[in-house]
């Protein structure tokens, strides 16, 4: 049983929006009351729109570079469990070869002993199978999480620099059409990984996860 990859969802930001409020004045007390005034145009504030693809964030070359070394971390403290994992089920598998293969012709009490051996093996798989699991997921989501709000904040000030109002990230929002013009992933890739550096120190377990 192999543990599953994250790189299930990285859903960081389906729409960042940066804005200012606009401050609603109120007049002097005492003052008389506005009297009503005829109708005029309303402006419409400019909005400048951009891209992004957070697919591109998990790209091995060319994507976040602490996605690679936060992933390449979890993988090692995980290894003990997975070789363990792939070893419950190399017996497994061997034991269910020699009974279809001996069971017509070995002793029958060979054959239950082996068919009993089969079925602890496998209620061990499934056991420690899922407490592999729920342990990969909990460290997961304690090493991937302060990136996840660094990538956020560093958005935000991205978009606060260069005037953007609203990102969509088009890797959630399907839309018809946008131009590359406005494609900011590239540029916040390169800007977040020159400030972000690959080799920054993972907190947590220094030995790994106990089966």
């Amino acid at each position: 049983m192999k543990i599953a990859r994250f790189f299930a969802a990285v859903a960081l930001l389906t729409t960042v929006a940066v804005s200012a409020s606009a401050q609603t004045q109120r007049p002097p007390a005492g003052a008389p009351a506005a009297q009503p005034q005829a109708p005029a145009t309303v402006a419409v504030p400019d909005s400048k729109m951009a891209v992004i693809y957070s697919d591109a964030f998990l790209d091995t070359k060319t994507g976040i570079a602490k996605f690679n070394t936060l992933m390449t971390t979890l993988k090692r403290e995980f290894q003990p469990r997975e070789a363990e994992l792939t070893g419950l089920q190399t017996k497994i598998n061997t034991l269910t070869t020699e009974i279809n293969n001996t069971q017509a012709v070995a002793d029958p009490n060979a054959i239950r002993l082996k068919r009993e051996q089969l079925d602890q093996a496998n209620l061990e798989l499934k056991r420690k199978g899922e407490d592999a699991q729920a342990a990969f997921e909990k460290r997961r989501q304690e090493i991937f999480l302060p990136l996840q709000k660094d990538i956020g904040t560093a958005l935000e000030a991205f978009a606060k620099a260069r005037g953007i109002t609203v990102i969509v990230d088009g890797s959630s929002v399907p839309f018809a059409y946008a131009a590359d013009s406005i494609d900011i992933t590239r540029a916040f890739i390169t800007e977040f990984n020159s400030k972000n550096p690959a080799t920054a120190v993972v907190t947590g377990p220094t030995t790994p996860p106990q089966p």
